[in-house]
Formats: C-alpha cells, sequence, structure tokens
C-alpha cells in the first residue's frame, strides 16, 4: 500500500536522502533525455541539498520504501520525481492535488526539454507565464514558469 509521509528536516536521515537520490536518478534518467552523465553528476549535489533543506518534503513509500518525492516551498513546487516503475500511475496527480488542498500551491519551474512534464502541469491547471534561458542554478536548461 502506498501512502504520503510529510518529513520535517529533523527526521531526513543520510539512508533517506540516499534512498531519495536514488529515485530521483533513475527518474531523471527516464525523463530529463537533455541530460549528459556529466550533468547528473553535477546535480546530485544539488539535488541532495533541496532534499535536506526544503521547507515540505513529501515521501511516497511502497511496502516501505520511497517511490516519490514532491518538495514544495513559499507556495512553489521546486521538485516532483517518480521511480520510472510509478510513471503513469497517477502518483503525480495525487502528489500535486494534495499540495493544492493543503499547501495552496500556486508556481512550478518545469525544464523546456522535458515536454511531458510541461503537458502534465498544464492538465493540472498549469499555465506558462515565463520563459528562462537558464536554470535557478545557472545551468543551461531553459525553464517554463508556469503558474495556476
Amino acid at each position: 500500500m502506498m501512502n504520503i509521509t510529510a518529513i520535517e528536516k529533523e527526521q531526513r536521515s543520510p539512508e533517506l536522502i540516499g534512498q531519495l537520490l536514488n529515485v530521483w536518478e533513475a527518474s531523471v534518467r527516464a525523463s530529463h533525455h537533455f541530460l549528459t552523465e556529466a550533468d547528473i553528476v553535477r546535480l546530485t549535489p544539488q539535488a541532495e541539498g533541496a532534499l535536506r533543506y526544503i521547507e515540505t518534503l513529501w515521501v511516497m513509500q511502497d511496502d516501505g520504501r520511497p517511490v516519490g518525492f514532491m518538495g514544495v516551498q513559499e507556495r512553489k513546487i521546486e521538485m516532483l520525481f517518480l521511480h520510472p516503475d510509478y510513471f503513469r500511475r497517477g502518483l503525480g496527480k495525487t502528489f500535486v492535488e494534495r499540495a493544492f488542498s493543503e499547501l495552496d500551491v500556486e508556481y512550478v519551474d518545469v525544464n523546456e526539454q522535458n515536454p511531458n512534464a510541461t503537458k502534465f502541469y498544464e492538465r493540472m491547471g498549469f499555465k506558462v507565464f515565463n520563459r528562462t534561458e537558464c536554470d535557478s542554478e545557472g545551468n543551461p536548461f531553459p525553464i517554463l514558469e508556469m503558474k495556476r
């Protein structure tokens, strides 16, 4: 059975962070085809820091092991990643709908080179309102800023 649990910062053990980074890497490899191996290696510490320090971190588990997570800060979805074995099962929708109802989420940034993510968020009611050439860390990946 799958459930979503909020994980407070002080509960984010090195073991949990490692498990979530494994989910992140598998998800990125399956969906972010524009990233090189070097990009993934370079982005891993950024992902780890985000997992440790994001305001709200929700983790979805299947039989006690993490299969997806969402990070939210200041009414913005900062990260939503599912293990590829769990793609297209409605789990992303479950996360986002809960974020709407509990956190009044309004914003998300999406890699322009990940059209499936853009389509997903459009189906969830977001619309593009801005585009930047680089991500928030200055990496050369165009970002679509979306608002609900």
